[in-house]
């Protein structure tokens, strides 16, 4: 067991670094858990999942804004949540690079559907920063507060095998329907 903590204080920056800059909210939660238990520094966590955050969302606007074809190929199959993304965007304005942060299943399709506008590339790294940030701090400070309570709910998950993957499909299944229904084509 102190050859994993040993593993985790060694690789589990790097691992948090590389997982933000695809969303990185479990792997923040579990540096902020893992800082709570010592294990980890908090302060060290937050700043690598706020630039890893960050990082992934200028990279993914810029990809797209310069690789449009490439990227529309491989998107084929959610025209739907780019079509949301960009009434989201009309609809909410720059509040959307905030909110995304937030909201499972759109970290990445919103810096896609605004990279294929033509939304400013500076405004966009200023308001991705700023959100970022916030992010961080946000689900950081609260899963070290929450530290106990978490580690708890991880041990009792650990020793019943079984609830893991009940969770994991409960979660996966209510952003799926979340994301049918909101790109659901409406009947005139």
């Amino acid at each position: 067991m102190e050859e994993t903590f040993s593993n985790l204080t060694t690789y589990g920056y790097i691992g948090l670094f590389l997982y933000s800059l695809g969303g990185g909210f479990v792997g923040l939660v579990a540096a902020s858990v893992l800082s709570f238990m010592g294990k980890m520094d908090l302060t060290l966590s937050i700043s690598i999942a706020f630039l890893g955050n960050a990082l992934g969302d200028i990279m993914l606007f810029q990809l797209t804004r310069y690789q449009k074809s490439m990227m529309m190929e491989g998107l084929k199959k959610h025209r739907r949540k780019l079509a949301l993304s960009h009434i989201l965007m009309k609809k909410h304005g720059d509040w959307v690079i905030f909110i995304q942060k937030f909201i499972y299943g759109l970290k990445t399709i919103v810096p896609i559907a605004i990279a294929l506008t033509k939304y400013d590339f500076k405004k966009f790294v200023f308001l991705n920063i700023f959100a970022s940030g916030v992010w961080a701090l946000a689900f950081g400070l609260s899963s070290f507060y929450f530290g106990a309570v978490l580690s708890e709910a991880a041990i009792y998950i650990s020793e019943n095998k079984w609830l893991a993957p009940v969770i994991l499909i409960a979660i996966g299944s209510l952003t799926w329907v979340y994301l049918e229904k909101a790109t659901k084509k409406k009947k005139k």
